[in-house]
């Protein structure tokens, strides 16, 4: 997941997420010194068809004014 808000904390992300399907995992990246968020992101769902839908679903999907990027990884 790329172009993520900087404000977009993980929860929020878990949320809209969880709306396509039950999550396996989600990880905001952030950085190690300071602690803040660097903008993208991991999820994981329990199958590939979960996964293809989010991909179809939230790609290119607004958040706070940025558009999301949803792919593979």
């Amino acid at each position: 997941v790329g172009n993520i808000p900087y404000d977009v904390t993980e929860q929020m992300l878990q949320d809209m997420f969880s709306q396509v399907g039950a999550i396996k995992s989600l990880r905001m990246v952030t950085d190690k010194d300071t602690g803040k968020p660097k903008g993208y992101g991991f999820c994981e769902y329990h199958d590939v068809g979960t996964a293809q839908s989010a991909v179809r679903n939230l790609n290119k999907y607004e958040v706070n004014g940025r558009m999301l990027r949803v792919d593979f990884a």
